[in-house]
């Protein structure tokens, strides 16, 4: 398990070329990629985007791009655009009736010199500071999601003993309806056919019975459990776990017909709210 927030940063150099990229992760509910920083050359930009998208699943991801370059120790001759200068020079030296241009002059031409290195994409610079800013992001993202992971385990604990302590009161609930009918025909003092009284009880009994919710109810905490234990992306799994848990503990409130279920159920409710906050923060 993951978390969606973390922090990387990575510099290095390479043939005169120095990058440092930061890459930084908040909470998203899809993967959302932003560069800034130095302009990239779009093969580097699609490189970039690659591994991020490879290592991260769901994030809003920013990355700042930082290139600074050596100063030239070399020069390039432009020789089409050196030629194109000593003729045009040569051209208006013919006309005024000036001597023809000499090389210092077709030299100092816009276009004729030009650095070395300034045409020089700085994608293997920029790509490896990137890659050790991810690794140092992906082992943050980890450490976080160990702890969340041990959080969320006790949110799964404490909500399986709660429907542990509810199932207990469940299995009293025919007994509880059959008393609960019979004070309340004593109190009318009136005679009532048993057939008719015992009727009555299994209707209530079976419009109060939550089997099948609690056998939901264990079945989600137990997929919710291996989610925390699995490699990758689980957020989205956990999130839908969460929801279906939430349906799971209304129906056994609104079936209810005992107090002390309802209590459970409001409890279950509170710890339910706290696992839905971390699982928000699983990639």
């Amino acid at each position: 398990m993951r978390s969606m927030t973390g922090f990387g940063r990575g510099t290095a150099e390479r043939d005169g070329t120095r990058a440092t990229v930061d890459i930084r992760s908040v909470n998203h509910r899809y993967f959302d990629l932003k560069l800034r920083g130095a302009p990239l050359p779009p093969a580097v930009e699609d490189a970039l985007g690659k591994k991020l998208r490879d290592a991260i699943e769901r994030g809003a991801v920013a990355v700042s791009v930082h290139v600074t370059r050596a100063a030239s120790t070399t020069s390039r001759f432009d020789h089409d655009a050196a030629r194109a200068a000593h003729h045009a020079l040569a051209d208006l030296a013919s006309r005024l009736g000036l001597p023809g241009p000499d090389l210092a002059l077709v030299l100092a031409q816009p276009g004729v010199v030009r650095a070395g290195d300034a045409d020089d994409e700085p994608a293997d610079a920029t790509l490896a500071a990137a890659e050790a800013a991810l690794v140092q992001l992906v082992a943050m993202r980890g450490k976080e999601g160990a702890v969340l992971a041990t959080d969320i385990g006790a949110r799964l604990d404490e909500l399986a003993a709660t429907r542990a302590a509810i199932a207990t009161h469940a299995g009293t609930v025919s007994a509880q309806l059959q008393r609960r009918l019979h004070d309340r025909v004593a109190k009318l003092a009136v005679d009532v056919d048993p057939a008719r009284l015992a009727q009555e009880v299994a209707l209530l009994a079976e419009r109060a019975d939550i089997s099948e919710e609690l056998v939901r109810l264990a079945s989600h905490l137990d997929q919710a459990r291996a989610l925390v234990a699995a490699p990758g992306g689980v957020g989205r799994r956990l999130d839908f776990l969460v929801q279906e848990l939430g349906r799971e503990l209304n129906t056994i409130g609104s079936k209810s017909a005992l107090a002390e279920v309802t209590a459970l159920v409001v409890d279950g409710k509170a710890a339910l709210e706290k696992l839905r906050e971390q699982v928000q923060n699983v990639e």
